[in-house]
């Protein structure tokens, strides 16, 4: 007989015998404790089981910790579309007490905590790699979206990973020769792949990282230049945002330069989802109330569409 609703979820997590990490998706751990980067996104049709509470008791098993918080937890619902996940970008944060932004960050409501290594070579800044990640892991269970603006994302696959990088996104201008070998290796260390554009890139060109037979599960759209904080939102960017939602309807999009309270309602009714925010959060006196803001402008344009 086929499996329909909460079933399909709870047939998911017991064939994979994966943990349940408390953050607005359910991200898989499969076997690496510092890695929650495997995410299923679930929704119910049962009429039968809509309550958080009622999921909560139909996937507690032997099998499967769940580790499930009433606050940071909440069900997807199929005509919403994607989760709206708020990630402050850390790049705007005091370095010099790192782990004591990120869990302010947390407790003020952010799903994600993004981080920006460059490499000096590919973007003209030069700012962090595996070591601070490894160092960040050890204060943090947060989802760490990393965005790799490096010439050699290979290079970075393997300390990202041990590392405890959740999330790992690299730029389409440097890996349109070996994409293929690049996700897999990504996926095989436990991290989440993504692709990212630079505003003068045709957005087609990440059409067969999302297609392909093991693809991307994000597409980052830059909507500044990428190598500095603090830029101005380039509106022009929305177009791609728009042709990715039209054509990847589940989908992750992620947009990342100049967003905040005046620029949010453009990016979130062209569709995008996931909210990179620097100076608009930490530079904000209330930057809780910035944060609520962002997903409040992601969940209003989903529920108009």
């Amino acid at each position: 007989m086929p499996l329909c609703g909460w079933m399909k979820v709870f047939h998911e997590l017991v064939q994979r015998k994966v943990q349940l990490h408390n953050t607005r998706q359910l991200f898989l751990n499969l076997g690496k404790p510092k890695s929650h980067s495997h995410v299923l996104e679930y929704s119910f049709n049962d009429k039968e089981h809509q309550t958080e509470e009622e999921v909560k008791n139909l996937l507690r098993s032997p099998l499967i910790p769940l580790f499930l918080s009433h606050r940071r937890t909440r069900l997807l619902n199929p005509e919403m579309g994607v989760a709206a996940k708020i990630a402050p970008s850390m790049l705007s944060s005091d370095f010099a007490n790192l782990a004591s932004e990120a869990k302010r960050m947390l407790s003020l409501g952010a799903d994600w905590l993004h981080m920006d290594i460059m490499d000096g070579h590919f973007v003209p800044n030069l700012t962090i790699g595996a070591p601070v990640i490894e160092s960040l892991r050890k204060h943090t269970t947060a989802y760490l979206d990393c965005h790799l603006m490096v010439t050699n994302p290979l290079d970075y696959v393997d300390p990202m990973g041990k590392a405890g990088a959740s999330g790992f996104t690299f730029h389409v201008e440097v890996s349109k020769e070996n994409w293929q070998e690049l996700v897999q290796k990504i996926k095989a260390k436990g991290m989440r792949p993504g692709v990212a554009v630079k505003p003068g890139t045709p957005i087609e060109e990440v059409y067969p990282l999302v297609e392909g037979e093991n693809p991307v599960e994000m597409v980052l759209v830059m909507t500044v230049e990428p190598g500095f904080g603090g830029q101005k939102f380039m509106p022009e960017t929305m177009e791609k945002v728009q042709v990715l939602r039209k054509k990847y309807p589940s989908l992750d999009i992620e947009v990342d330069g100049g967003l905040g309270p005046s620029t949010i309602d453009v990016a979130a009714s062209a569709g995008a989802n996931c909210i990179v925010a620097g100076s608009s959060v930490f530079g904000a006196s209330k930057p809780g109330q910035v944060i609520s803001l962002l997903r409040k402008s992601v969940q209003g344009a989903q529920q108009n569409n």
